[in-house]
């Protein structure tokens, strides 16, 4: 229900705002909105403005639209032919059609600014012992280092040596990091970057073996899931996990790598409750992560927040330079769509990378799960991803429009009507194969998952 809330919500938000921006622009062009609706399909409530625009509550609440008077879709009064879209000077026509993408990228800026002055809570970029061979233990790195710079870029969180790295892998061979110990010495380091994958696009710092940095837990339980293995077998917060099959167990690191290898297979765990130990038979729960299975039972370590307290933190500036940051961010996210776009568009990146309703659906709930903040910054997100679909010169998207409109202002006529239903078929068609590809990478992720 989460996941759904969330999912009508954001598509209502975006939508909406994105049809504001044509409606806002239309009205200061002096072209007459017939209708403003909230929503598809059957009107359930509305009212008229003193402009004659209806405002309308319609009954499938997953996005809207605006009717603007148009000689195209209907017979327009003569005393209201000049409030027609279509009577309007190219210039103005093509004003109306950005307003939407632009309203989006407005938003995009807004949701940014309230995040950096209200402050964003961050993780640290402190990685943990990289794995043996990859590229980050082959460059020197250790654990508990801190990463200060991507390239010439300040590394702030764990989040921007994401976004960072995930940029640098598309665009280089090499990755140059800036790291600073927990002595305060500062060191230099270039991973050689692996052969261009699917695995580098998806997971880029996994890749390089660039982890995390996690406290060592004690292999103490904590939470326990209401439907896991381990809560239906007996197992209670605060049990100490002394040994599982006479192996004994040091950390909660060892527990985890021991249940996730032991997918369907009986366990017999000693543990200790209250100063007395006993043992416990169970079988782990088998579910399939990337593909392959894995054992789980339901269970979280104990955590001591004052152990954890040091890796996480708050950024927050004052509203200029918040500003600063929103744009530069939106800018930043803009610009790297577009670059991947034109990457899948060449073969040069995989269409893998495409994510459909189902995965943006799962991600609003993920995220309005975790907190306000992390669901502004994915309404953010989205909102770019939703103004840089539409500039792109498709037909049916308003870029395809203000292609027709720059042809228009070339040759100082309106492109032939012949001409646009040829490009409204090829639009279909290029729109609806990058909605097959995107369905099928969100249904292969859900099996897969």
């Amino acid at each position: 229900m989460t996941t759904l809330l969330a999912f009508a919500f954001t598509l209502a938000v975006l939508v909406v705002f994105h049809e504001f921006g044509h409606f806002w622009v239309a009205r200061r062009m002096g072209v007459k909105v017939l209708r403003f609706s909230v929503g598809f399909g059957r009107v359930v409530a509305s009212r008229s403005d003193r402009h004659g625009t209806e405002w309308a509550l319609s009954a499938v609440p997953l996005g809207g639209y605006v009717k603007m008077l148009d000689e195209r879709e209907g017979e327009v009064p003569a005393d209201q032919l000049d409030q027609a879209f279509n009577r309007k000077p190219v210039a103005a026509r093509a004003a109306i059609v950005a307003a939407g993408p632009l309203a989006n990228f407005l938003l995009a800026i807004l949701l940014f600014w309230a995040l950096f002055l209200h402050g964003v809570p961050i993780l640290k970029p402190i990685v943990d012992e990289p794995v043996q061979g990859s590229p980050a233990q082959m460059a020197g790195i250790h654990g508990g280092e801190t990463i200060t710079r991507i390239e010439d870029e300040a590394v702030a969180s764990w989040q921007d040596l994401h976004w960072l790295a995930t940029k640098q892998v598309l665009r280089g061979d090499t990755l140059r990091l800036e790291t600073r110990d927990r002595r305060g010495y500062v060191s230099f380091h270039t991973l050689a970057l692996p052969e261009h994958s699917e695995e580098l696009e998806r997971e880029p710092l996994k890749t390089l073996g660039l982890m995390r940095y996690l406290p060592p837990l004690a292999p103490v339980l904590g939470e326990l899931t209401p439907d896991g293995v381990a809560l239906h077998s007996g197992l209670r917060g605060g049990d100490r996990i002394i040994a599982i099959d006479g192996v004994a167990m040091g950390n909660w690191e060892q527990v985890v790598k021991t249940v996730r290898g032991a997918a369907g297979r009986p366990l017999r765990f000693a543990l200790e409750r209250a100063g007395k130990k006993f043992e416990i038979a169970l079988t782990p729960a088998t579910v399939r992560e990337e593909g392959y299975p894995i054992g789980r039972i339901g269970a979280a370590p104990r955590v001591d927040p004052a152990l954890i307290a040091d890796l996480h933190g708050i950024v927050r500036y004052a509203p200029p330079q918040a500003l600063r940051h929103a744009l530069a961010r939106t800018w930043e996210l803009s610009s790297f769509s577009l670059e991947m776009l034109g990457r899948m568009a060449v073969g040069q990146a995989s269409l893998k990378n495409l994510s459909g309703p189902i995965t943006i659906a799962d991600y609003a709930g993920q995220s309005a799960e975790s907190g306000a903040a992390s669901f502004i910054s994915f309404l953010a997100l989205v909102s770019v991803s939703l103004g840089v679909l539409n500039l792109l010169p498709v037909p049916l998207l308003d870029g395809g429009h203000l292609l027709y409109y720059f042809v228009e202002f070339l040759t100082g006529r309106p492109v032939s009507e012949r001409i646009q239903e040829i490009g409204q078929k090829i639009g279909m068609g290029l729109l609806g194969l990058l909605m097959f590809f995107a369905l099928y990478n969100d249904l292969s992720r859900f099996i897969a998952g």
